[in-house]
């Protein structure tokens, strides 16, 4: 709780600010947003305690004419002294997750903010799981900033703005430039090491950003991508790199319910399943029809012994298998449908006229074993110690407003040509020739059938960066889903391996 006899923070109300540079602009319309709210706590883990604060307030977003654009939603943690002193020398690491459309509070209370929801297993979480100071908490290495989206949370658009200024790749990556610059010059830490830190969607944007915040002359000193997605191209129908993708994903999760890959280590088995989709899945894909059916019946009783299909479905199915049909087909005997963002967590099969693929393919024991109890937390950490007082619904998934009608087109710098399923590889390679300074860390899980590891690795490996460029970038790979926090002992080892990123020259 917030201790009532320390020091106040050090930001001064917005009444009492000094006078900010578009203060004359004429004000757009925007919905209210809840005043500013700051309390005083302290961190353990039994050995070192950081005193912070932490501090829920919202962004401006404005254009280049000073035209606001929106209010985006942030919830902050700042290591402070004795005299409630922040450390401008810390680094300060802005978090978010992806969608798009959803708000940040997985990354937070999921993951590496200060506190945090405890898991259990691939066990779906009660109401009463407990809430408690967060051993791998990134705040030991970095002040914290977590950012939702406009339109998600509690982040909010001009109601003069078109939706379509922000609801894009481009518009997205531009509002979080400017939310983020913003912190920045309200907190005067333009001298800190800034590093990004984004999951799923989010390293998409990160791709744009980082590159855009460079074109900004916003140095970055590093980059974490958790569960990366570059390359928009491998989750449209029927593109080879989504089945090469998806294999070694198959491979893991059969491994994992005891259908393939008996004695084999699992991290044996999935890098034996990377090689299996380079170098015998991916030139039968494709050959199409010219494979023949001898050929591709041979393949597919090789695939079978990864991913613990039929040899007469893969084949059937011409070596390519749809996420939705395996998740439904792997525990089909047992009655049960494995997830999606990690392939672990099971629930019971819908029933039977409950037919629909697309409606299979967004729902996900992963999510709902842990997600409310997250939101929750948060609710009640805002509530009940900053004293915040936001509206009664929070919009951590926002499909119908922002994720539907998201606007893919971009261009890639050099390309001259606006795509709208584009390949951002290719920006964050240019930001990392712009700023060979940058550390970049990519985090992937084996049991991630929402971003899969095997893309990724093929998306960057295409960019043909030089060996100097290559030493800055760290891979690290995990027996874990697509929120790699949610797996205790993944966390543990992500707290080592990213404090060693955080420290690395």
């Amino acid at each position: 709780m917030a201790d009532e006899n320390t020091q106040a923070p050090q930001t001064a109300p917005a009444s009492e600010a000094p006078r900010r540079p578009y203060e004359n602009v004429p004000a757009n319309v925007v919905r209210s947003v809840p005043n500013p709210a700051s309390a005083r706590l302290s961190w353990t883990d039994g050995e070192r305690t950081i005193d912070y604060v932490s501090t829920a307030a919202h962004l401006d977003v404005r254009d280049d004419s000073g035209r606001l654009e929106g209010k985006m939603f942030s919830l902050s943690y700042v290591a402070v002294d004795e005299e409630g002193q922040p450390n401008s020398a810390r680094p300060v690491t802005f978090a978010y997750n992806g969608g798009p459309g959803s708000a940040s509070v997985p990354i937070n209370f999921g993951g590496i903010g200060p506190r945090r929801v405890e898991t259990d297993g691939t066990n779906h979480l009660a109401a009463s799981a407990r809430v408690a100071d967060n051993p791998h908490t990134l705040l030991k290495d970095s002040d914290l900033v977590f950012l939702d989206a406009l339109g998600t949370g509690w982040s909010v658009v001009a109601d003069d703005c078109d939706p379509a200024t922000v609801f894009s790749v481009d518009g997205d990556a531009d509002a979080f430039a400017r939310a983020i610059m913003d912190w920045l010059e309200k907190n005067h830490r333009w001298s800190s090491p800034i590093y990004l830190y984004g999951e799923s969607y989010g390293t998409f944007r990160n791709a744009v950003l980082m590159r855009l915040l460079g074109e900004r002359s916003v140095k970055l000193t590093g980059v974490v991508m958790l569960s990366a997605i570059w390359d928009w191209v491998q989750t449209l129908p029927g593109e080879d790199l989504y089945y090469l993708g998806m294999m070694p994903t198959y491979a893991a999760a059969a491994q994992f319910f005891g259908r393939t890959g008996e004695g084999v280590d699992p991290n044996e088995w999935f890098d034996r399943a990377m090689d299996f989709a380079d170098d015998t899945l991916a030139p039968a894909l494709l050959r199409g029809d010219r494979l023949g059916a001898e050929r591709e019946r041979d393949v597919a009783r090789q695939l079978s012994q990864f991913v613990g299909l039929p040899v007469d479905f893969l084949a059937r199915h011409h070596l390519r298998v749809e996420l939705t049909e395996f998740r439904r087909e792997l525990l089909r005997d047992e009655g049960r449908v494995c997830g999606r963002l990690d392939m672990r967590f099971c629930s019971d099969e819908p029933s039977p006229m409950q037919a629909s693929l697309d409606w299979l393919g967004g729902e996900d024991a992963a999510d709902d074993a842990v997600e409310a109890n997250w939101t929750n937390a948060f609710r009640a950490f805002c509530a009940d110690e900053l004293g915040y007082q936001g509206p009664s619904v929070y919009l951590g998934q926002n499909w119908e407003r922002v994720g539907h009608k998201w606007i893919w087109q971009h261009e890639v710098p050099g390309t001259g040509e606006k795509v709208g399923a584009p390949n951002v590889t290719g920006d964050v390679a240019l930001a990392l020739r712009r700023n060979p300074a940058m550390k970049l860390a990519i985090i992937g899980g084996r049991y991630d059938a929402a971003t899969t590891f095997w893309n990724v690795r093929h998306d960057l490996s295409c960019q043909f960066l030089s060996p100097a460029l290559k030493e800055r970038v760290t891979w690290l790979r995990y027996g874990c889903g697509h929120m790699a926090y949610v797996d205790e002992p993944t966390l543990a080892a992500m707290d080592r391996d990213i404090h060693d990123f955080y420290q690395k020259a």
